[in-house]
């Protein structure tokens, strides 16, 4: 089903289903903001945990609230949660009393609506938001917004028929999701384990050595104020420390560098080139890749070490290496940092990574065989993640078509609604 035809059923061009109405969110429910709590009420204990964007998930709570609580902003179960910012995700709250904080809002439901429905039929609307009022990069969605969205609304006991149906299959296609990314989990830990196997191999046959060994040389970029844009192919632009994930180089992880600020040509990378994030999350500080071939005008940046080597070690073999469990452990055990979002590791402690002493065709058959093995794999999950699209692709087109009165959910099968249906 088409967001067109939602937005011309909302505007009554489009004959609704028997005894539906098309409402205004704000006649449906009550909504309540956030309240913007002053940090030194945060701390690890408190009145009541403290629920954030990042916290509409199943996650335990990192931070709780004391002293003052407006009462409107407690969450009970059985609220509807909405992130006002980036992706507005939504949940149904079902973690007890908590505080929200601003960014966010709750929705409670007016006398003959059932909360589940507004929630099911609510994302749709956010949606065409989404798509016909922001040209900025950085998404906001107000309470004005929430309040004059259009629903489709069927009467109370059809409402409840279709959000129990829309409970089940729903349920049903989130634990095949669940099944798939399971899957992928495997592949990556296969991964590990198969490179963690050959390193273990060379270090049975051989001594390791500290990386200093073979360090020629060390630099950094600098990091000046950049345009949240990524920089076209010829234009200037900063490599982030998203450019860099174990093993992987990413070139289109970069800010564009202004006009008005001269280049240091010094730092711009070049094919071969081995770099490793000083600064990152405790989980990718550390992370190791060579530049393979890349276009002109990418520069460092101050989080990001350049390591020249001695004609001892190949740089794709180190890469390798630290992508093992060993040097993953120990950047993550050695990283500080004034918070768990950002870690750095000092360059001295890179130093001291273990690296196997072999001879360079040693090295070489190492990272050819690496290299085939991660091929391999990589090949595997593009086919998961199809898979897990379709499966949303499929979910969506469902919850669109029974909260739109497409179907009679107390007849309908969710294995076989969506035939021809469009998502």
């Amino acid at each position: 089903m088409s967001l067109a035809w939602q937005v011309r059923a909302a505007s009554g061009t489009e004959v609704l289903p028997s005894g539906w109405q098309v409402r205004r969110t704000g006649d449906l429910v009550t909504l309540n903001n956030g309240f913007p709590f002053p940090s030194q009420s945060f701390g690890p204990t408190g009145d009541l945990p403290l629920v954030r964007i990042r916290d509409l998930g199943d996650q335990p709570f990192e931070t709780y609230v004391s002293g003052h609580i407006p009462p409107s902003s407690v969450l009970r179960d059985g609220d509807v949660v909405i992130g006002m910012d980036g992706d507005f995700n939504l949940r149904i709250w079902d973690r007890g009393a908590a505080a929200l904080n601003q960014r966010l809002c709750l929705l409670r439901p007016r006398p003959s609506v059932d909360m589940r429905f507004v929630a099911y039929a609510f994302p749709s609307s956010l949606k065409i938001i989404n798509d016909l009022t922001f040209a900025t990069t950085v998404k906001h969605l107000s309470s004005g917004d929430i309040l004059s969205e259009r629903i489709m609304l069927p009467p109370l006991e059809q409402q409840r028929r279709i959000a129990d149906f829309l409970d089940t299959e729903t349920a049903h296609i989130d634990r095949l999701v669940d099944l798939q990314k399971r899957v992928v989990d495997r592949l990556n830990e296969r991964e590990v384990a198969q490179l963690d196997n050959a390193i273990d191999e060379l270090i049975s046959r051989s001594a390791t050595v500290p990386l200093r060994r073979f360090v020629w040389s060390v630099d950094q970029g600098v990091s000046p104020q950049c345009e949240a844009l990524t920089a076209s192919d010829d234009e200037w632009g900063v490599l982030k420390v998203s450019c860099l994930r174990p093993g992987m180089f990413n070139p289109g992880e970069n800010k564009r560098l202004p006009d008005d600020i001269e280049p240091e040509r010094s730092s711009e990378v070049r094919e071969g080139d081995l770099l490793i994030t000083r600064a990152n999350t405790p989980q990718l500080v550390g992370s190791t890749a060579v530049v393979p071939k890349v276009r002109s005008k990418l520069l460092l940046s101050d989080k990001i070490f350049r390591v020249r080597l001695s004609e001892g070690v190949m740089p794709e073999f180190v890469a390798a290496i630290a992508r093992g469990s060993r040097i993953r452990s120990l950047c993550a055990a050695g990283s500080n940092g004034a918070s768990q979002s950002m870690a750095n590791i000092r360059f001295e402690e890179v130093k001291a990574w273990p690296v196997p002493s072999v001879q360079k065709a040693t090295q070489k058959e190492f990272v050819e065989r690496i290299t085939r093995t991660r091929e391999q794999l990589d090949a595997l999950r593009p086919l998961v993640d199809r898979q897990i699209a379709l499966l949303s692709e499929r979910r969506q087109a469902l919850i669109t078509a029974a909260v739109t009165g497409q179907f009679d959910v107390s007849t309908a099968s969710g294995r076989n609604v969506t035939d021809g249906v469009q998502a």
